[in-house]
């Protein structure tokens, strides 16, 4: 019978390479350990004023202010939520901010998606100036503009009504610039030629070529007009001097009183506020991720 006879020092050149592949192993354990770690306590540091915010919303004002701080959900929400009807119009405000906030999406997604289309996929005179000059209105602060915006809407007669929230609103620098640097990467130069000696005009290519190519972009700006839409607060203090028109952050305002202000209910109605827009996010973000992973798959 054959005696196979190991190679001298094969043993010893294999035992270093086992123990540099399990030390390998070892860091990137304790580097998926490490990541793991952050990214949970990133979420419960991204969590946690939400969970805090529904705590206060079931508190009683004295409940907030007690020490050590209470971080168990109390029994008073449905007397803060009943003290936030009786207090406010509640559903017209949440009526007229759904109004402005949705219109204001559609708005945007529609007239940046043509301008970025445009911008990006036609030439025409004075193109590249008048695109300088959307990118410098993005530097200007938008509390200067508050003036001149209230006295156009004076002269228009538009001061109390949701015309000037909507109006205003229904295009922006961010938007177009947003979608003309996707629109630039996305879009090929071949598919809108294709079109064109199809016989296609502007908008054909607009509703065939370009937003199937855009859904991912539109539905980021979707999410974040509405939004901001739904959370701006000085513009509609200024414009809407209705009691009736009011928007939801407005209407919460006045929860606030100058001697006494009762915390639980404020809690409450700011919470009322927020739950829609957790739900537009989640209905908005599952088409945003969606076509980002087509987008993926096809390249």
């Amino acid at each position: 019978m054959t005696t196979l006879t190991p190679v001298p020092g094969s043993t010893a050149a294999a035992d270093p390479a086992r123990s540099a592949d399990r030390s390998q192993a070892r860091r990137g354990l304790v580097a998926r350990l490490v990541t793991q770690l952050c990214v949970i306590v990133g979420v419960l540091l991204s969590i946690f004023p939400f969970y805090w915010l529904v705590v206060m919303s079931t508190s009683t004002t004295a409940e907030i202010f007690g020490y050590p701080p209470k971080l168990t959900f109390g029994s008073s929400f449905l007397e803060n939520v009943q003290g936030v009807f009786q207090s406010v119009d509640l559903l017209g405000s949440l009526l007229n901010t759904i109004i402005v906030s949705t219109a204001c999406a559609v708005l945007v997604m529609f007239f940046d998606s043509l301008a970025a289309f445009a911008f990006a996929k036609f030439d025409f005179p004075g193109k590249k100036a008048l695109f300088v000059l959307l990118i410098a209105t993005m530097l200007v602060p938008g509390s200067l503009s508050l003036v001149p915006s209230f006295i156009l809407m004076s002269s228009l007669g538009w001061v109390g009504t949701l015309k000037a929230l909507i109006i205003p609103g229904a295009a922006n620098a961010f938007g177009i610039f947003l979608l003309r640097q996707m629109a630039s990467g996305s879009i090929p130069d071949e598919l809108v030629d294709s079109a064109r000696i199809d016989g296609a005009g502007f908008f054909t290519m607009y509703r065939r070529v370009a937003v199937p190519l855009l859904r991912g972009g539109l539905a980021f700006l979707g999410i974040f007009t509405f939004i901001t839409a739904w959370n701006d607060y000085v513009w509609p203090l200024i414009i809407l001097v209705d009691p009736e028109r009011q928007t939801l952050q407005t209407a919460l305002q006045n929860l606030n009183s100058v001697y006494l202000t009762d915390y639980g209910m404020v809690m409450a109605g700011a919470l009322i506020s927020v739950v829609p827009l957790i739900g537009v996010f989640i209905i908005g973000a599952r088409h945003f991720i969606a076509n980002i992973a087509a987008g993926a798959i096809k390249g």
